[in-house]
């Protein structure tokens, strides 16, 4: 059993007062359990930035106690681990009951912040599993966590990750290891679906008004809800879906593939979570499938929008109980019909430095030229908007029109592009573009060097990432040549599945 140790015992202290909402909702809502040990643990990473975010000093996370704490071997005084019980779709089909199958809620800081194991072991929602992680998925998430909050995209935080001998089996033995994730709060659109299919209104009423009164209290009694009939429940499922609108066009304007994106797997408060088979892009394919167990592609890059209108609409059948009126739960859902296509614009103007306004619908004609046109050359993502970044801010566009075979195009939408630029303070453009298209993404080739590497003891690779994906707009001149180049041809092999 994990042993408690005070908070005053062992310096340095994190200084961590809990106060645990989540669980005083009852245990309906969850399991109270404790993390399974992690036998033999062993430092791999942590996140200096997201420790500042949680509270904690460097030193701290560095300790000994963090590093049992955060293996779940240990638990700090006031923490209440749980896992909680969700249901949810998966790939279209209602799957029943799901929950944390291997993940455990530590608790909530005073400050508002749950922390998180996934990897912890077994739970009642385990479904058969053994509720571990293993080393290379938990790479993989710790290092994309971090790299889309560094590109401003909402996500959930990885504190650390740490890992173990321990055998892990999948399609063959792998090493144990555990993330640690940080967020307001982990609750899905699953969670509501639970309740919704059970006929527990009382439970979904009680989850419903928690979440209001947390994280969405403009939803009572305000002008903003009005149009909805002052209807709180309404409001909520408005708020969420321009939430989830927005979170969708800073994926699609990155090149981020979620590659799973069931009902479990979206946060009520529209951030990026579950880092299982994503990738960013490397060609520009519109239709792309990252995950290898999505065979009839319904998780396509191009299909992620729709499918996240999709699951509000799940979300919005889960909420009628509260909600009542059709007409309200219709027009709350049509929000994301017009956020959506609005915030993906504004994310376009950002990558090509459109700041003046009065271009009006010939922005919209820009993008949309520019997006066939990479599309039909499969022009790599990233290498292109950083290069036209760095073309704005020199004046030489040559290196820019080297990726395309059709240069009569591409000359083409070039020279509507400069003639809108006419409209705009060069330096401040090039600057924005600098700022907004980076050098530097999580391809799936380098996420896999650093596996590798990492599964011969040796986590240089990871580090060096690490540092890259945080600052990922800045040029880090020494480390050009490899991290930014276009990817090997072995990296069309990688095959990323749920399993991952």
């Amino acid at each position: 059993m994990p042993f408690t140790l005070s908070i005053d015992e062992a310096p340095p202290r994190s200084g961590l007062v809990w106060r645990n909402g989540f669980a005083d909702l009852g245990p309906a809502f969850f399991t109270e359990l404790q993390p399974t040990p992690l036998p033999a643990p062993y430092a791999i990473a942590t996140s200096a930035d997201a420790g500042r975010w949680l509270g904690v000093s460097p030193e701290w996370l560095a300790s000994g106690t963090a590093l049992q704490v955060f293996s779940g071997n240990a638990a700090l005084a006031g923490m209440r681990p749980l896992a909680s019980v969700y249901s949810g779709h998966q790939f279209g089909v209602w799957a029943g009951q799901l929950g944390d199958g291997r993940a455990i809620l530590l608790g909530e800081t005073e400050g508002g912040i749950e922390v998180q194991l996934k990897g912890a072991g077994r739970t009642p929602y385990s479904r058969g599993g053994d509720g571990r992680a293993v080393l290379r998925s938990s790479i993989r998430e710790f290092l994309c966590s971090e790299a889309m909050h560094a590109l401003g995209v909402p996500t959930t935080r990885a504190l650390s990750l740490t890992g173990s001998p321990a055998p892990v089996y999948r399609e063959e033995a792998e090493t144990a290891a555990v993330v640690t994730r940080l967020a307001p709060s982990f609750i899905r659109f699953g969670h509501f679906e639970h309740f919704a299919t059970q006929g527990r209104q009382a439970e979904l009423r009680q989850l419903a008004d928690y979440v209001i009164d947390r994280y969405y209290p403009d939803c009572r009694g305000t002008d903003a809800t009005a149009h909805l009939g002052g209807n709180a429940y309404a409001a909520l499922l408005q708020a969420v879906s321009e939430r989830t609108a927005a979170l969708l066009a800073q994926w699609q304007a990155v090149g981020f593939c979620h590659g799973v994106m069931n009902t479990d797997n979206m946060s009520i408060l529209g951030l990026t979570i579950d880092y299982g088979p994503f990738q960013f892009l490397d060609a520009f394919v519109p239709g792309h499938i990252c995950n290898h167990s999505d065979h009839q592609g319904r998780y396509a890059f191009n299909r992620q929008p729709n499918v996240a209108y999709w699951n509000l609409f799940c979300l919005g059948q889960a909420l009628m109980p509260l909600i009542g009126d059709t007409a309200h739960a219709q027009a709350a859902l049509e929000s994301y019909k017009a956020v959506f296509p609005a915030r993906f614009i504004a994310r376009m103007r950002e990558k090509l430095g459109l700041l003046q306004p009065g271009a009006g619908d010939g922005d919209a004609a820009l993008i949309d030229g520019l997006l066939q046109l990479l599309a039909q050359g499969g022009v790599d993502w990233t290498i292109f908007w950083r290069r036209l970044s760095q073309a704005r801010a020199g004046g030489d566009y040559e290196a820019v029109g080297d990726l395309f075979l059709d240069r009569t195009g591409w000359n083409r939408w070039l020279l509507s592009f400069q003639e809108r630029n006419a409209l705009e303070d060069q330096a401040l453009a090039a600057d924005l573009m600098l700022k907004t298209n980076p050098k530097f993404v999580l391809r799936n080739h380098l996420g896999e060097e650093a596996i590798r590497a990492a599964t011969r003891g040796d986590f240089t690779v990871l580090h060096t990432l690490q540092a890259l994906l945080e600052r990922p707009c800045e040029e880090h001149a020494s480390q050009d040549a490899h991290w930014a180049d276009f990817p090997p041809d072995w990296a069309s092999t990688i095959e990323i599945s749920c399993s991952s």
